[in-house]
């Protein structure tokens, strides 16, 4: 298995860039995921999105929906639905604490990640989280902003 240039164990397909920017994250949580398997052969070929995607509760468990896995090309006849909701694997434990945070308290289950850990599993890096306002978004980019120009300072200086 090819390792991320940033020395991480794990194959990184899809990654939920703009969640951390449109939501405060309180806790992260590494899950399975059940998959079929042209899936699988879709994913290993680096072909999802999780950009819109949500986690929500279905009867007693948690399933990830609006997630693109596209149709794998040499499946024929056996191929999957492409936005098909997957149920997650998780803990009893951490699914009540999940579901009591989004019922209760207002937050939201967002995927950052989908990767294949160092055993090659699929798992789905899911975060507990809730909206920033119009304002909190504007901090936090000028947050970032100022420091991008600090980074610039620095090495301008040696």
């Amino acid at each position: 298995m090819a390792k991320q240039p940033s020395g991480s164990p794990f194959k990184v397909v899809a990654d939920n860039r703009k969640a951390r920017f449109h939501y405060e994250i309180v806790d992260t949580v590494e899950a399975g995921i059940s998959l079929t398997g042209t899936e699988v052969k879709s994913l290993r070929a680096n072909k999802a999105t999780i950009g819109e995607s949500y986690a929500g509760l279905s009867g007693n468990e948690i399933f990830l929906f609006n997630a693109n896995i596209p149709e794998y090309l040499q499946a024929n006849r056996f191929n999957h639905e492409p936005r098909r909701p997957r149920r997650l694997l998780l803990h009893k434990r951490q699914i009540d604490k999940f579901i009591g945070a989004t019922q209760r308290e207002g937050f939201t289950l967002i995927p950052l990640k989908l990767y294949f850990n160092e055993k090659g599993r699929a798992k789905v890096e899911l975060a507990l989280g809730r909206g920033k306002q119009l304002h909190d978004k504007r901090e936090s980019e000028k947050k970032r902003d100022w420091e991008r120009e600090r980074g610039r300072l620095m090495r301008a200086k040696g």
